[in-house]
């Protein structure tokens, strides 16, 4: 049993889906798509609280989760996700989701070490562990799918962001070697790269951004939901011959140049 109470175990003939920072925002949407797609969805994030509510959001609408609670911005808790994912799931994963992201901001001088390695720890070495962990089986069935959840800082930069974007630029290049590594055996690879997305993180300070959002060709900000079934179209069937691609969700920001 977890320390809520819920029972950690998989349901029988399901196929899996763990979807990293899925206890809000673009990664909540994502796990409530992909179990509407009928996948069983592990739910994981660092707040108990808020992936109880991812679980029983899903459970709510006649579908399967369960919660296992980590930080993947330590190492060890990633390793240790791996082994109580192992142990709580019988059946195959078939789909592996990174979305989980954070992290500060400083100009480059006055960025703290331990900033840095927080957001390359988040961003790049819990998904390089935990695709290490998982994509080895997906290769030996023959299928599966992984996405990375990216973001604009791949392909346009702003100042005071360093350690977020290149920490965002590694995950955007293990796309290509991952797909490389792993889609001869079957594996699809893929990114969603979001533009501005309103999603709970910023939703306070949205009155700040009126005049950026009107002058995207889309004249809004995006919402969960539309990363979500971005995510969910590049792991059905429907995107069965698309690997190493990445998919700009930004409402044609990174298309128009601002005259």
């Amino acid at each position: 049993m977890s320390e809520n109470g819920h029972s950690e175990t998989s349901a029988p003939g399901s196929s899996w889906a763990l979807v990293t920072g899925s206890t809000s925002g673009i990664g909540r949407a994502t796990a409530v798509g992909l179990a509407q797609d009928g996948y069983s969805v592990i739910v994981t994030g660092r707040d108990r609280d808020r992936a109880v509510e991812t679980r029983r959001d899903i459970e709510a609408a006649g579908g399967h989760a369960i919660e296992l609670v980590a930080d993947l911005g330590d190492p060890a808790a990633v390793r240790g996700l791996v082994t109580r994912i192992r142990e709580a799931v019988d059946g195959p994963l078939d789909v592996l989701v990174h979305n989980a992201g954070g992290g500060g901001f400083a100009p480059t001088e006055s960025t703290p070490e331990e900033m840095f390695d927080a957001a390359f720890n988040l961003h790049a070495k819990a998904p390089f562990l935990l695709t290490g962990a998982f994509a080895p089986a997906m290769a030996e069935r023959g299928r599966g799918a992984i996405v990375n959840v990216g973001s604009l800082s791949t392909s346009m930069a702003a100042a005071g962001t360093c350690a977020f974007q290149a920490s965002k630029a590694a995950l955007s290049m293990m796309t290509k070697s991952w797909t490389a590594e792993y889609g001869p055996r079957g594996v699809r690879v893929n990114s969603v790269d979001p533009g501005f997305i309103l999603t709970p993180v910023n939703e306070g300070v949205r009155h700040m951004y009126g005049t950026y959002l009107a002058s995207l060709p889309a004249g809004r900000g995006g919402d969960a939901e539309d990363v979500a079934n971005a995510v969910r179209f590049l792991v059905s069937p429907k995107a069965s011959y698309i690997n190493g691609a990445t998919l700009t969700v930004d409402g044609g920001k990174t298309a128009v140049v601002a005259m």
